[in-house]
């Protein structure tokens, strides 16, 4: 019989942490533990099954090494997420605070104790904020951040290369887009709630092109880098396989919820217009730019392929009951909002 991997997640209480954990617990080749800022029993975590750590603030340099004793895998999840309009007097300190120095402390430790290979879940916001239609981000690209939690996101990619080569310690770093699913928040969640409304939205003439990825899509390629042996020393673009435009995805979401949908042909000049007027350009940004990934490497190299369609993902973001933006609590920022 094969002996089980001791695998390690960080992020636990998080959005993806969750589905991840989900997930592994299924899969009778692993053997889970989780790491969690909070002491507060989280019931989307499988406490009955996973042993959970709790490590409080992950910028204080929290010591891992009782719970990295024995792990051959971990899989970071955990960081300070974007937060749009962040009020803090310098954002990129607190950012670097969590998603560099946090991360590098893990990792160090990680190192030390033998782990062989340390997956991190990056942002495709190390590529850059947009694209053209024609060509889309590779991981080859150069790094672009523009903000910074996609800075902040860069640093540590690099602070985990030189780190690897210094010791040996596989990495894998995956970049995903926006991440849909069920409970998802943030900017998915906005355009959610503007479809539920039944207003008529001014976006019926939009033709970007933008990448997503369902949550379970994201989730199966993590667990594919988890020992293929081609994912080392890697970086990994997530994706759906397929762009929507803007216009498509309402028409879309509209679908998956059985919502009648009113959009008007605005052109989009006259959006960017009337975003520029009010101040609002980034959101004009988000909503009219493209921002395209191309896959092909984790398909080449991995042999992967997103389990699910985009339009079985979006089904699935109002399957489960336990699901606040379904029932209209509200949108605080959470899990990845690129």
């Amino acid at each position: 019989m094969k002996e089980r991997l001791h695998v390690l997640v960080t992020g636990a209480s998080g959005f993806l942490g969750q589905a991840l954990l989900q997930q592994l617990v299924g899969h009778s080749e692993f053997q889970v533990q989780a790491v969690q800022r909070s002491a507060q029993r989280n019931d989307a975590v499988p406490l009955h099954i996973v042993p959970v750590h709790i490590v409080g603030d992950f910028g204080a340099a929290p010591d891992f090494s009782g719970t990295l004793c024995g792990q051959q895998v971990v899989i970071h999840t955990a960081a300070r997420a974007q937060i749009m309009n962040d009020q803090l007097a310098d954002p990129l300190a607190e950012y670097r605070r969590v998603n560099v120095d946090g991360t590098l402390n893990l990792a160090r430790q990680a190192a030390w104790a033998g782990v062989k290979r340390f997956i991190f879940i990056s942002s495709i916001k190390v590529n850059g904020e947009q694209t053209s239609q024609v060509k889309p981000f590779t991981a080859e690209d150069l790094p672009s951040p523009q903000d910074p939690y996609g800075q902040s996101k860069l640093e540590a990619e690099q602070g985990l290369q030189q780190l690897a080569a210094e010791t040996g310690m596989e990495l894998v770093i995956i970049r995903p887009p926006l991440v849909y699913g069920p409970g998802v928040k943030g900017n998915f969640a906005s355009l959610i709630r503007l479809v539920r409304k039944g207003r008529p939205l001014p976006l019926g003439a939009i033709h970007n092109q933008r990448s997503l990825v369902a949550l379970d899509n994201l989730v199966d390629l993590i667990i594919t880098c988890i020992d293929h042996p081609a994912a080392a020393n890697q970086i990994f673009l997530a994706g759906d396989g397929e762009d929507l435009s803007t216009t498509d995805l309402l028409r879309r979401l509209s679908r998956a919820m059985s919502r009648q949908l009113w959009i008007l042909p605005v052109p989009a000049f006259l959006l960017r217009l009337g975003a520029a007027l009010l101040g609002k350009q980034a959101m004009a940004d988000r909503l009219l730019g493209s921002l395209r990934v191309d896959i092909s490497k984790a398909r080449e190299l991995l042999g992967w392929e997103p389990p699910i369609t985009v339009e079985e993902g979006l089904r699935r973001c109002f399957d489960e009951q336990v699901n606040d933006i379904v029932r209209g609590d509200g949108a605080a920022p959470t899990g990845r909002p690129e």
